[in-house]
């Protein structure tokens, strides 16, 4: 196993860098001071002329409430690239809840959109109600789900789908089986 150090170098997604960054609301100088870092660099860092460390890539996932490995950079075909996302060449992220892993199926951020696979495991369950400053819709592919919306219970299968507006939610599968979504998020979250 490759032993990483806090210099090591990373790659990052410059353009969902600087999606994340203006739809948390951050200017340049305030991502900048937040990690501790110069606006010449993070700029060079959003436009993919420098790269992070281990320490960057950590403090920016940190500010930005986004897992680190959603911020890197994915290798594949160059001619692809902004167009395509290939089922082995997804980003993972979002795994703050145990049980639920997402990848992102949209090729960056940089829309006004994310589209997002997530696969919620037998028994997880998000612990209290959240909201988010976001319109999104939902589409159960497998499995069945348990979702509360501003405290009413809507039991679904596979093919139903919803749609949140800012509501207060959280979510569980009570089954055995996994359940599959896949959401489509508006402005991108991760």
């Amino acid at each position: 196993m490759e032993d990483f150090h806090a210099s090591a170098s990373f790659d990052l997604q410059g353009a969902d860098l600087r999606a994340l960054r203006k739809a948390r609301g951050l200017t340049l100088t305030g991502l900048a001071d937040r990690v501790g870092r110069s606006v010449g660099w993070l700029s060079q860092v959003e436009r993919d002329l420098s790269s992070a460390t281990l320490d960057d890539l950590s403090a920016l996932a940190q500010v930005l409430d986004v897992s680190a490995s959603s911020l890197l950079a994915v290798g594949g075909n160059i001619r692809e690239a902004g167009m395509i996302v290939r089922a082995d060449a997804r980003r993972p992220i979002g795994n703050r809840n145990p049980g639920l892993s997402e990848a992102l199926l949209s090729p960056d951020l940089t829309d006004d959109f994310e589209v997002i696979h997530s696969r919620f495991a037998p028994g997880s369950s998000l612990d209290g109600p959240i909201s988010r400053p976001t319109q999104e819709i939902g589409y159960v592919v497998t499995g069945r789900f348990h979702l509360w919306i501003d405290d009413t219970l809507f039991r679904l299968n596979p093919g139903d789908s919803f749609r949140l507006r800012g509501d207060l939610f959280r979510w569980s599968n009570p089954y055995p089986e996994t359940c599959e979504i896949i959401w489509v998020i508006s402005p991108p979250v991760y």
